[in-house]
């Protein structure tokens, strides 16, 4: 199923990175441990990774990073 919105942001409190979700209502959000320094690519496939792991699909380019 493919995702309707992907998000990566930097958790302060935690010091990673959580690749938030969303799916219709639904919001699952993951957190990845990536270096804080690491590239929009890499937290782009990281983050597709991390949808693939919970059974979604996520598109690359519609993967937005907060920093």
């Amino acid at each position: 199923m493919q995702l309707d919105r992907v998000e990566v942001s930097w958790d302060e409190a935690k010091s990673n990175w959580v690749v938030r979700m969303e799916m219709g209502g639904d919001v699952i959000r993951r957190h990845c441990s990536l270096p804080k320094n690491a590239d929009d690519q890499a937290l782009r496939s990281a983050a597709q990774q991390v949808a693939k792991d919970e059974g979604y699909e996520a598109d690359l380019a519609k993967v937005t990073v907060r920093h």
